[in-house]
């Protein structure tokens, strides 16, 4: 079953100019998802870390969630726990992926923060 999205090259040429509404879209989809699933903060943020790594997901995908756990004040500790934890079940290249995933997705905020600091 897929989505199908109405113009989608009309949509990423209104992104690119600024009109942020699908983004808008996809942040209240995760809001209503959070509250539908009756968990805390850190117990959510954890789990997306979990499904992360089991999925293989890149680094630009992990910069949110990042993002996410540094709000809600989830120390490394915690994130690396959840990785341990999900390492048997997602294997050892999930895993360690995962870790350099997250590497590289700090490292684009890194660049992103200099870049800022320039002007």
């Amino acid at each position: 079953m897929s989505t199908q999205v109405a113009d989608p090259e009309a949509k990423l040429r209104d992104l690119a100019r600024g009109d942020h509404r699908t983004l808008q879209a996809l942040a209240q989809m995760h809001e209503r998802n959070f509250e539908a699933s009756g968990l805390d903060e850190e117990t959510y943020d954890l789990v997306r870390v979990a499904a992360l790594q089991a999925m293989g997901a890149p680094p630009i995908s992990w910069l949110a969630h990042l993002g996410a756990a540094k709000r809600h004040n989830i120390p490394p500790e915690r994130m690396l726990g959840t990785l341990i934890a999900v390492a048997p079940v997602a294997g050892t290249a999930r895993t360690v992926s995962a870790g350099a995933n997250i590497a590289k997705a700090l490292g684009f905020v890194e660049v992103v923060k200099e870049k800022l600091e320039e002007k």
